[in-house]
């Protein structure tokens, strides 16, 4: 019996050596990707301020989800607040928080590239998907982001949790630092011209990526806390919005209603249901041409 125990004192300690040392190489190897420097050249990007602009600017920063991290007003909120994940304080964007600080350049370096203007990357900032903004919307949203209300409040610095440093070193979802999946050389996208075409669609949708997946197909969405449902599937299987109609497409954007009565979870930005007819028309047109998969 006597050496039955000693073995298994000698097992459990082995194993509970092999769990810190994991644990030190995982916090090791995220601590180095989140204190890596990016030196990241911005283009010119125009940023006008007359009220047309300015009105364009925060039509994009409500549909593009702005809202569902740093708060109604943009003056910061805690994002995620899980004990495995972490705590992830969404800046104050207002002119009393980095607006105070930020030059056009530090905006445009922050929405575009990830990179805060000390070089580190941001934790948590899906600029991969604001990367593909046209330099007009992206100068209009920097407009409305210079001038909003300032508002005194200031956040706390992300915190990562054990599996929130994991996601980072498996670069998974929208834990995939942003600064680290773009590349800051190449040539920028051409960004389609506004309309009803599923080309302008496919421009939207980038903001549609970080949820419901590369492919559209849906499924558990990566760093969300455990109560948030999978999102849905949008392409046009049977198991997605393949017998929607345009009309249940409007709907379900709009009153966050599907086809067959059952509401929407709120988890599901109602913010994106204020794009314009001729937005939800292309995004419409966009979903229809993806190719039908099953759910994930």
């Amino acid at each position: 019996m006597r050496e039955i125990l000693r073995w298994t004192g000698r097992i459990l300690a082995v194993l509970l050596l092999l769990v810190v040392l994991a644990a030190a190489g995982l916090y090791a190897t995220s601590s180095y990707r989140l204190n890596q420097t990016y030196d990241v050249a911005v283009g010119d990007v125009t940023i006008p301020s007359d009220s047309a602009v300015v009105t364009r600017g925060r039509h994009i920063a409500v549909t593009r989800g702005c809202a569902d991290c740093h708060g109604s007003t943009l003056a910061g909120s805690t994002a995620v607040e899980d004990p495995m994940i972490g705590t992830l304080h969404a800046p104050n964007l207002t002119p009393a928080g980095v607006g105070n600080t930020y030059s056009d350049a530090d905006w445009i370096r922050a929405l575009r590239h990830g990179v805060a203007p000390d070089g580190s990357p941001l934790v948590f900032m899906p600029s991969w998907e604001y990367y593909y903004l046209s330099d007009e919307d992206l100068g209009a949203l920097i407009a409305y982001l210079k001038q909003l209300p300032p508002v005194d409040r200031q956040m706390p610095e992300p915190s990562l949790g054990p599996m929130g440093r994991a996601m980072v070193v498996m670069g998974q979802g929208n834990f995939r630092l942003s600064a680290a999946r773009i590349d800051h050389d190449a040539s920028r996208p051409e960004a389609p011209e506004p309309g009803p075409t599923a080309a302008y669609g496919g421009y939207l949708s980038h903001s549609c990526r970080g949820c419901h997946g590369p492919e559209m197909a849906g499924g558990p969405i990566s760093g969300a806390p455990p109560s948030w449902p999978p999102a849905a599937n949008i392409t046009p299987h049977a198991e997605g919005i393949g017998t929607w109609n345009q009309a249940d497409f409007f709907r379900a954007m709009r009153r966050q209603v599907r086809p067959d009565g059952s509401t929407i979870d709120p988890v599901m930005p109602a913010d994106m249901g204020k794009m314009t007819d001729q937005e939800l028309t292309a995004l419409w047109k966009y979903l229809q041409r993806v190719e039908p998969v099953p759910s994930d």
